[in-house]
């Protein structure tokens, strides 16, 4: 067995499990234990280590968060495995100008609706979230992406061009959709996608029209987007000669999961907290039962969804190449955790 003194981790800054239990204490309580220390990605001085965030290089590493950047690293022959899915829906919509008097997806038929775009560097996960976004609201009208003028919105570098700025003011991060705020006020677009806290608090900033809002429609297709769901993936070395460590993160994970159902005004504080933004955004932009929907699996249903989203990324030319995402999912470390507690109970 290889031994292990440390493993990198990272996860966005969006609700997830991981962050729970990290935020409880969980994760490194539980590393500890097995003589373990975790180590912070995005926090590493070396933006070469922060990239892995996106790309998945670092070995002895894992991640949670949106999808599109594990999928591409996996579609670019990255060597991980897929070991837990979370579905945590959030608010989505299509929102215009105040006054705008576009009338549901039906009034979007003709009008410019704005597509962020990153310079080249790391796979463009914001294009691909408001892409798949605009094609979800449009068939809601049944208008397809041929109805409508796409009009790229020029946003910043990589975000890690931005770290420990002080053009930050004091934030961690920049936050997003203010180039295109800036399109939609110069007139050059008439609507734009936008999701989460961050999209709740722009358009509440702006008084923005809703013209359609769909993170929570009843079509799980129609939801299925970058976060919805979201994956826990790990680098392959991980996975192969460590599954029992892999199992002892499987393991806070579900633990903060079921934590979580029985404390929904703990978890809307916490989740603020991790996401930068008030309680009460937190409740608007994940809904009443945000505590019941941080828990951890690999149901085949959730599976399909994240093969779904692979395919519309595929199709849409985010990826380097196809891959099977059924083959790219280990339930090895769920078989060890679940002997681990058999042999706990039978002691």
């Amino acid at each position: 067995m290889t031994d292990v003194s440390e493993i990198w981790f990272t996860r966005c800054p969006v609700p997830t499990p991981v962050g729970l239990a990290h935020q409880l204490g969980w994760l490194e309580e539980d590393f500890a234990q097995v003589g373990v220390a975790l180590r912070s990605i995005l926090d590493a001085p070396d933006r070469r280590t922060r990239e892995s965030h996106f790309d998945h290089t670092l070995e002895w590493s894992f991640r949670h968060g949106g999808n599109v950047p594990p999928i591409r690293a996996r579609s670019e022959g990255r060597e991980t495995r897929l070991v837990g899915i979370t579905w945590t829906d959030e608010f989505q919509a299509i929102v215009a100008r105040p006054g705008s008097r576009i009338a549901g997806p039906e009034g979007l038929r003709g009008r410019r609706i704005g597509l962020p775009r990153r310079p080249a560097g790391i796979v463009d996960f914001h294009r691909a979230n408001a892409l798949k976004g605009v094609v979800s609201a449009l068939s809601l009208g049944g208008l397809t992406l041929g109805d409508v003028a796409l009009v790229d919105v020029v946003t910043a570098d990589s975000v890690l061009e931005e770290h420990g700025s002080p053009r930050l003011f004091g934030l961690k991060r920049r936050l997003p959709y203010a180039p295109e705020l800036e399109a939609l006020i110069r007139g050059e677009i008439d609507a734009f996608y936008l999701k989460g806290t961050q999209g709740v608090t722009a358009a509440n900033l702006f008084g923005l029209d809703q013209v359609v809002e769909f993170g929570f429609h009843p079509d799980p297709n129609i939801r299925i987007n970058t976060g919805t769901p979201r994956v826990l993936t790990v680098d392959a070395r991980l996975a192969v000669e460590r599954p029992d460590l892999v199992a002892v993160l499987i393991g806070a994970i579900r633990r903060a999961g079921a934590w979580a159902e029985a404390h929904p005004e703990e978890v809307r504080r916490f989740v603020a907290r991790e996401v930068g933004a008030s309680e009460e955004t937190v409740l608007a932009a994940q809904g009443p039962d945000l505590h019941r929907n941080l828990g951890l699996s690999l149901d085949p249903a959730q599976i399909a969804a994240v093969a779904t989203y692979k395919d519309f990324l595929r199709d849409q030319g985010f990826l380097a190449a196809d891959f099977d995402v059924r083959a790219w999912v280990d339930t090895r470390p769920w078989e060890v955790g679940a002997l681990a507690h058999l042999h706990g109970n039978a002691a």
